[in-house]
C-alpha cells in the first residue's frame, strides 16, 4: 500500500511556502510516501464579486494558477518530478479534504498563519481542517528564522 502525503499551499507568501514544502517533504520522506501539493483557488462567494468575473475568467484564473504551482514546485522542491500537483476550485477547506479523501492521503500538512498580537489562534480553514478531517493533519507554524 503507498501511503500519501497531501501539502496543502498557499504560494501567495513564498517564504512561508517554501518552509512548509520542506517540512512535507521530510514528513514524506519519513513515511516513505508519495508528495501531494494541493493549490485551492477560492470561489467568489459573494453574488457582488462574483459578478464582476465572467466564466471564462476562471479557466485562466486556474490555467494560471496550475503555472504557478508547477514553477514553485520546479522552483523549491528537493525532487520536482516526484510532487504530484494538483489545483482545486471552491471552498478552501472542502477542497483540502475533499482531495485527502480522493488521493487517499494518510497525512494532511499545512500551515497555521503567522500569529499577530489578536491572532494566537489556527486560521478558520486550517481549524475546520483540523476539526473534521479524516486524516491525521500536522499543522506547521511559520519559520521563525
Amino acid at each position: 500500500m503507498t501511503k500519501r502525503v497531501l501539502l496543502a499551499l498557499d504560494i501567495a507568501d513564498e517564504a512561508s511556502a517554501v518552509h512548509l514544502l520542506k517540512v512535507a517533504e521530510a514528513q514524506a520522506s519519513l513515511l516513505s510516501a508519495e508528495l501531494h501539493a494541493l493549490l485551492v483557488v477560492p470561489t467568489y462567494n459573494m453574488p457582488i464579486v462574483g459578478s464582476y468575473f465572467r466564466p471564462a475568467d476562471e479557466k485562466g484564473v486556474l490555467e494560471r494558477a496550475r503555472d504557478a504551482l508547477r514553477d514553485f514546485l520546479g522552483t523549491h522542491a528537493a525532487d520536482p518530478s516526484g510532487v504530484k500537483g494538483h489545483i482545486a476550485h471552491g471552498t478552501i477547506y472542502d477542497e483540502i479534504m475533499s482531495v485527502a479523501n480522493r488521493i487517499d492521503s494518510h497525512v494532511i500538512v499545512l500551515g497555521a498563519h503567522r500569529p499577530e498580537l489578536s491572532d494566537y489562534l489556527l486560521g478558520p480553514n486550517a481549524a475546520r481542517v483540523v476539526r473534521h478531517a479524516r486524516q491525521s493533519v500536522y499543522v506547521v507554524r511559520p519559520d521563525t528564522d
